[in-house]
């Protein structure tokens, strides 16, 4: 059972699409100061963290662990509003590069994928180590979020230790479905920019670590083809099919066991705002739906409840409800 929240679109900006590309490929706010940490994975490959510390951050104050979505980074317009708005509120802020994106291009030797678990896990090992008094909200965006998903649903009561609750903002837990939504016609600008940027590392990867085979991917593809042709071999699994079917978080958010909240918009153009619908989950996961949003767009009236950056202030109610 989802709970309804109210959100008032921008004027002349109700549209999921317009929602969609303004908040997400538009920004105009400056990245906040940070030092980069570099966390070494057992495969050899590293990730590297951005990490924004508040002067008069306290090692017992909070600390909120960003994940971007796909072909994304620690540049990603909302991991970027979010560490400048927790800044002043005394909270210090991770934004999580996955495997080669953002400032991790070139530490890492293998892809990134929607089910790469282990490597937030080693992360949230690291930061809890150096600040063990320290609480920890996991934060996941889009493709982050069907990950942040995935790994508390692994974790189930083993998540305690680490974090104090999880947020997911137009997680697609179901990949499949949301490979499918992606592949339509009317959403042919998010797969083509999708698949420009994801051949781009590709090419980038192989070019850089010479002991890989040479690769030359056609410059369209679907991005089915793509994770068939390429992301399913190179990651160990059968073929794509058994790469969503494996990374997929529905199959495990019923083993939830911390404070967990999910934010789905019912306009959507690329996560289905259903599928969830069919699982039992446990009282600690809610989850929230929105009439109107877009793909993590959420530009509201300037004068409604959260101001224009609607999404930014509710998360920023969701994560200080520590």
């Amino acid at each position: 059972m989802s709970q309804e929240l109210p959100f008032d679109p921008l004027p002349f900006i109700d549209d999921p699409h317009r929602q969609t590309i303004i908040s997400s490929f538009f920004s105009v706010w400056r990245e906040p100061k940070s030092v980069q940490k570099l966390v070494p994975l057992s495969d050899g490959d590293k990730i590297s963290l951005e990490i924004t510390t508040p002067i008069d951050w306290n090692p017992a104050g909070l600390t909120v662990l960003f994940i971007h979505g796909l072909c994304g980074s620690h540049k990603s317009p909302n991991l970027v509003r979010m560490a400048k708005r927790l800044e002043p509120l005394h909270v210090r802020t991770v934004r999580y590069n996955m495997r080669g994106c953002g400032s991790g291009k070139g530490y890492a030797k293998k892809i990134y994928h929607s089910g790469r678990t282990e490597d937030v896990l080693e992360c949230l090992k690291v930061l809890k180590k150096e600040h063990p008094d320290s609480p920890i909200v996991l934060v996941g965006f889009s493709l982050g979020g069907n990950i942040v998903l995935k790994l508390v649903g692994e974790l189930g009561v083993l998540a305690h230790p680490f974090l104090q609750r999880v947020i997911a903002i137009s997680p697609p837990v179901e990949l499949y479905s949301s490979v499918q939504m992606l592949g339509e016609p009317v959403n042919a600008i998010y797969e083509r920019y999708f698949y420009k940027l994801l051949r781009n590392d590709v090419h980038y990867l192989h070019k850089t670590f010479k002991d890989l085979p040479k690769v030359s991917l056609p410059r369209s593809l679907k991005l089915y083809e793509f994770d068939q042709i390429y992301t399913a071999p190179m990651c160990g699994f059968k073929n794509a099919m058994d790469y969503y079917n494996k990374c997929s978080a529905s199959h495990v958010v019923g083993d939830i066991a911390i404070p967990c909240k999910i934010l789905l918009a019912k306009d959507d153009p690329i996560i289905s705002p259903t599928s969830l619908d069919p699982f039992a989950l446990p009282s600690n996961v809610k989850v929230f739906k929105t009439q109107k949003g877009g793909h993590m767009g959420y530009l509201g009236k300037t004068k409604g409840k959260g101001g224009v950056y609607w999404l930014d202030s509710l998360l920023v109610d969701w994560i200080l409800e520590l």
